[in-house]
């Protein structure tokens, strides 16, 4: 039996020899353009590889740094060799942040988490429906009204801080509350303010959730809202029955980004949620919690070092945001899902 290694290569049968001999006689009928446009595209590929790695370095290294450092041992910190990955690890900066917590960790999560439940679908119920009037009625002044709701947008919170506290500092409609009690109700330090913000259309970013959802209703045919007409719906059921179930994508957006802001958020917090020890709130004063937590183990006048202090920290911070990297994991395809279709639509 002859060696197999010693047979003539059949070059016409092997796959490899023919697709280049095809790419080679078809580069030279085109008098080398195609060598030069497929070199121009693996080119870009390479540069388009490279940006996006470039991009997600950015965005991800500041995440394992502050991961890295919550685990790392108090004795690497001030090891100069120790740069990212520790040597010892050690779980005593979770440990302290579940101690600096108000109701620990645990505690400020689910508070966390049905505060910004609550306070997003509030939002999203009232910012539908007045999407919906914006983009569907006509009633008087309706342009002057959409113009004050892209205020809302441009102008910062911190403007309207101090008419905002005092609004609720001395809370009253008509001067009933005056009239039956004697004196204004004071909302500051309490979550019903910001819940009567966030269901009349006020909250964090209402007016971004009124505009696209307006948006979106306006680019939808009428003829789906004429046809439920003649089948007899009125308008709210019609509004329920066929306008909603086809702005779902863009409502879900609305919400995820409700929910998120809503939980980093801590200009509002400071005015409503501070009694109630929200993660925005306790990582906000994290530094000063700690710093006192350390004097009173150690003794007055006894500061912990800036490396430690960096550490509980970034622990605080990995620990407030874990629950929203899990959040989009499980809700990720539904989001890039309905941030596609909002954008063919608008």
């Amino acid at each position: 039996m002859e060696n197999v290694e010693t047979l003539p290569l059949k070059t016409g049968k092997n796959p490899l020899t023919k697709g280049i001999t095809k790419f080679t006689t078809r580069n030279s009928q085109s008098g080398g353009y195609l060598l030069k446009r497929n070199t121009g595209r693996l080119i870009i590929k390479i540069l388009r590889a490279l940006l996006l790695f470039g991009l997600c370095f950015l965005i991800l290294q500041p995440i394992f740094n502050q991961m890295f450092i919550s685990i790392m041992a108090h004795s690497d910190l001030f090891d100069p060799t120790v740069i990212t990955i520790p040597r010892n690890f050690s779980l005593v900066n979770l440990r302290l942040i579940d101690t600096l917590f108000m109701s620990g960790y645990w505690g400020t999560l689910w508070t966390t988490i049905w505060v910004s439940m609550l306070v997003a679908t509030l939002q999203i119920i009232a910012c539908t429906l007045a999407a919906y009037g914006f983009a569907r009625f006509k009633f008087p002044f309706k342009n002057f009204w959409f113009v004050c709701v892209l205020l809302t947008i441009l102008i910062p919170p911190q403007v309207i801080h101090a008419p905002l506290f005092l609004r609720f500092r001395f809370f009253d409609i008509f001067g009933i509350f005056n009239l039956i009690t004697g004196s204004p109700l004071n909302l500051i330090g309490n979550p019903i303010g910001y819940f009567l913000m966030a269901a009349s259309g006020m909250g964090l970013r209402s007016g971004l959730y009124i505009f696209l959802l307006r948006q979106h209703f306006r680019n939808m045919p009428k003829d789906l809202e004429e046809a439920a007409y003649i089948d007899g719906c009125g308008k709210l059921k019609t509004f329920v029955t066929v306008m909603l179930p086809d702005a779902k994508p863009m409502i879900i957006s609305c919400f995820l980004f409700a929910f998120v802001w809503q939980w980093t958020d801590s200009f509002y917090a400071t005015l409503f949620l501070n009694n109630l020890g929200v993660m925005s709130m306790q990582l906000s004063s994290l530094a000063m919690t700690f710093n006192q937590w350390h004097q009173d183990f150690y003794g007055q006048g006894i500061t912990p070092h800036a490396n430690v202090l960096n550490a509980v920290i970034a622990t605080g911070t990995l620990v407030t945001i874990a629950p929203l990297i899990v959040l989009y994991g499980f809700a990720q395809k539904a989001f890039v899902e309905s941030i596609g279709l909002s954008g063919i639509k608008m």
